[in-house]
């Protein structure tokens, strides 16, 4: 009884946060931003005085931190092992049978019915608010930003199938994270980077993922335009646990490649992957000669252990000719608590123009999770990226709430700390997905 009522107490302090820092995002807006918006130039200033606004939101900011804390370290709670969160999107699927009720299917409602072998349409909405700008993705503050809206057309292939049973993959996306979802390692006007999709107010269209699949042997194999394997965190609202972006992620990874990548398990359970990109970030382009290596492997080390190697070298295309790699260590602590580990390092002698040519940056991210109940959890990450302007930190501290919902919802408030050498910011945001 006394640690059910505990449970309850824990679950309630969490709740009155999540309220306490939306109220506080409504009350506390303010003019003003952080740092540039715009990838790839990635140079941070930070302001070596904070404005009278954010001195005044300064307690309750900590204060919430100091609560967030309170319920992870408060005791014991049911709840099932959290890794990084993977939302189920809205789901529709067009094939060539006969209908079937929505209330035949459990997750995903199917328009008509063939097995899962036809076209299947999923898709999400993410809007947000920041009360400054990260100078990462989120770059539009006090505003209500629609940052994805987001379609992706699937058909599966059919490995059984003779011939090759190919299959597709097509991601269209609008809002504001399209300019760095966008090929912008593309020549202008190739493919969609700077060819008259982007609107006003930071607002634009993007296409990140456009590929065929097929089976060679053992082999799955995808060619043509497609997300990055390199590093932990996505670009895709659903398969993070925060609003917003850690650096490293950000300064020292690609986002997207275009080219050929093979993967299997082999015989001890390894996976590994093989391809051939014409560079980063590029979409059905090259950049002059862009031409490099992607691939790694990721391995169970035993039952609650998970390491992952992903690495690019070559001509990476406008970062230059180079080297880099991404470590991953995931690893489960129990049933509500799991830990990650990540590094990233790239050396390139650079094309941008910006502080980001003739660098090695390093980056080292720690993050750990802990499920309070079915449906709230909070975490937590702590940054050091190290780039040519310097030393770059950044603490995040956030809730995931999944309140009871026709769709598979999550409200994501958190506060973020960065700070270098110069002074420090504090920016609170929250989102919904």
């Amino acid at each position: 009884m006394s640690e059910h009522l505990a449970l309850s107490q824990r679950s309630q302090i969490a709740q009155e946060a999540l309220v306490w820092l939306s109220f506080e995002f409504l009350r506390g807006r303010k003019s003003g931003t952080f740092c540039s918006s715009q990838r790839p130039v990635f140079s941070f200033e930070f302001n070596s005085l904070i404005n009278t606004r954010r001195k005044e939101m300064k307690f309750s900011k900590y204060a919430i931190l100091a609560a967030i804390a309170s319920v992870i370290f408060g005791g014991q709670a049911q709840a099932d092992e959290l890794q990084q969160p993977v939302l189920s999107p809205v789901t529709y699927t067009l094939q060539d049978d006969a209908a079937v009720s929505p209330s035949d299917a459990a997750e995903t409602w199917s328009l008509f019915n063939n097995d899962g072998k036809g076209l299947e349409i999923t898709g999400w909405l993410q809007l947000g608010y920041h009360d400054a700008s990260t100078g990462l993705f989120n770059s539009h503050p006090d505003a209500l930003n629609v940052h994805q809206l987001w379609l992706a057309f699937d058909k599966a292939g059919d490995a059984d199938a003779e011939g090759l049973g190919l299959g597709y993959h097509f991601d269209l996306m609008y809002g504001t994270d399209a300019a760095n979802t966008q090929s912008f390692g593309n020549n202008p006007a190739r493919w969609d980077y700077q060819n008259g999709l982007d609107h006003g107010g930071g607002y634009g269209w993007a296409m990140p993922q456009a590929y065929v699949t097929t089976n060679v042997g053992d082999w799955d194999v995808q060619i043509g335009h497609f997300y990055t394997t390199v590093g932990y965190e996505v670009v895709q609202a659903t398969g993070n646990f925060f609003y917003s972006h850690a650096k490293t992620m950000y300064n020292s990874e690609p986002f997207t490649h275009t080219g050929v990548l093979a993967s299997r398990t082999n015989e001890a359970g390894t996976d590994i992957y093989v391809g051939w990109t014409a560079g980063w970030d590029t979409g059905f382009d090259q950049l002059g000669d862009g031409s490099s290596f992607l691939g790694g492997f990721s391995k169970q080390l035993g039952d609650n252990i998970g390491l992952t190697y992903m690495t690019t070298f070559g001509d990476l295309g406008w970062r230059g000719v180079g080297y880099s790699h991404s470590l991953v260590v995931d690893i489960t602590l129990g049933e509500k608590l799991s830990y990650v580990f990540q590094s990233d390092f790239a050396n390139t002698n650079g094309n941008t123009g910006t502080a980001l040519d003739l660098e090695d940056s390093i980056g080292v991210n720690q993050y750990v999770f802990y499920d309070l109940n079915d449906s709230m959890a909070v975490g937590m990450r702590l940054e050091w990226w190290r780039g040519a302007a310097g030393h770059e930190y950044a603490f995040t501290s956030g809730l995931n709430w999944r309140p009871e919902s026709k769709f598979d919802l999550v409200i994501r408030p958190e506060i973020r700390v960065d700070w270098n050498d110069s002074g420090h910011e504090e920016i609170a945001g929250i989102d919904a997905v």
